[in-house]
């Protein structure tokens, strides 16, 4: 019975430690696994809280989500919070960097409460300690460093190949000597930094976004589809194998694509809201034809269904959104192949581009086609 005892204890005793949350992170065994010992004075920064992941000296009194051990006297925390809620000023609290998490030197507390409040950024001086061991994931991010450091850009742009941030200073520092010449005065790197970010970067960003050309690589960034077509747009002037779609709406050059886009309204091409409409001659076996019918009509795309006597079975009018992928006959060949070809009954297609229309809408009258 005593053997019996002391099991269920260790058993209830093992449930309560695998439950206990787990301790917030020690910047001492970060730095160790990364040899980060080389560092950086960063100054003050907005940083935001989730990113706060340890502590350089208390991580055993706080959880991993910053909530105090129930072991800490609570009073100094309390207090903290009081003043938190009553506007006080607080000092930025001290950070220690390494690669994209935050260690807590100063103001584990405000930290605690600022997360407990829902806080999405923090003021911090930040000590940025810089990882030394040999690896791709290292040197692409120290060149991210480094592209931080000379530009004073805060914004997350995240690129996961060697040598594309040197590419994205090159770019900045064209974009410098231009608005030099425009403005007839010296421009600071910083600003023509800002200046290209504001009215290149993410309105180039904004578009490849408008496109679903980023499923196409779920290992890449935005940043790199930035990087890989804005180089073979402004730097090449060569065709690519992706995203050939957008040759119709960027410019050849760089400052040209800024031209035009301070020239726009609405950042969104007037071309990229066009439709483009197509029609698909359909063969089917010899049974089902209603069956077919009613399933390509229930596709969004397809707006009209005929079925004709002849060498085709059906003819059918789609009308799809052009997107910056690809070329116009290459979304219209997805569609088909996607959608109306998987159809149980069809068994060949051919489809044919407008080169010109005219059509005139017939007002009154039944109307006695399958049409939406």
């Amino acid at each position: 019975m005593k053997i019996l005892s002391m099991l269920k204890e260790k058993l209830k005793f093992d449930r309560k430690e695998r439950h206990k949350p787990a301790s917030a992170k020690s910047f001492q065994e970060q730095q160790e696994k990364e040899t980060a010992f080389d560092f950086k004075d960063r100054g003050l920064k907005m940083v935001p809280v989730d990113q706060i992941t340890g502590s350089v000296g208390r991580y055993h009194e706080f959880d991993s989500k910053f909530r105090r051990n129930p072991r800490t006297p609570p009073e100094r925390l309390l207090r903290i919070k009081q003043a938190m809620r009553a506007g006080k000023y607080l000092p930025p609290v001290k950070l220690y960097q390494i690669k994209d998490e935050f260690y807590a030197l100063d103001g584990n507390h405000r930290i605690s409460a600022a997360k407990e409040f829902g806080y999405k950024e923090i003021e911090a001086h930040i000590t940025e300690f810089l990882p030394s061991k040999d690896t791709l994931e290292n040197i692409v991010y120290l060149e991210k460093s480094e592209f931080q450091e000379k530009t004073g850009l805060s914004q997350a742009i995240k690129l996961t190949e060697i040598g594309q941030y040197a590419y994205l200073l090159k770019q900045i520092s064209e974009h410098q000597q231009h608005l030099e010449k425009e403005f007839e005065k010296p421009v600071s790197f910083n600003h023509a930094s800002a200046d290209w970010y504001e009215t290149i970067y993410r309105l180039l960003v904004k578009i490849i976004k408008s496109t679903n050309l980023l499923e196409y690589f779920p290992k890449r960034t935005i940043a790199d589809l930035y990087a890989y077509i804005s180089y073979y747009q402004w730097e090449k002037g060569r065709i690519r194998k992706y995203g050939i779609g957008i040759n119709q709406f960027v410019p050849k050059n760089m400052e040209g694509f800024r031209r035009k886009m301070i020239n726009q309204k609405e950042y969104k091409y007037p071309e990229m809201l066009k439709e483009i409409t197509a029609f698909v001659l359909v063969n089917i076996d010899t049974k089902g034809e209603y069956r077919i019918v009613d399933k390509l009509f229930a596709l969004k795309e397809v707006k009209e269904v005929h079925a004709v006597h002849g060498n085709v079975d059906i003819i059918v009018k789609v009308i799809l959104n052009r997107d910056l992928l690809s070329s116009d006959a290459v979304v219209i060949g997805e569609f088909v192949h996607n959608h109306v070809r998987r159809i149980t009954g069809i068994v060949s297609t051919q489809t044919l581009l407008p080169s010109y229309s005219k059509t005139e809408t017939n007002e009154g009258g039944e109307d006695n086609l399958l049409t939406k």
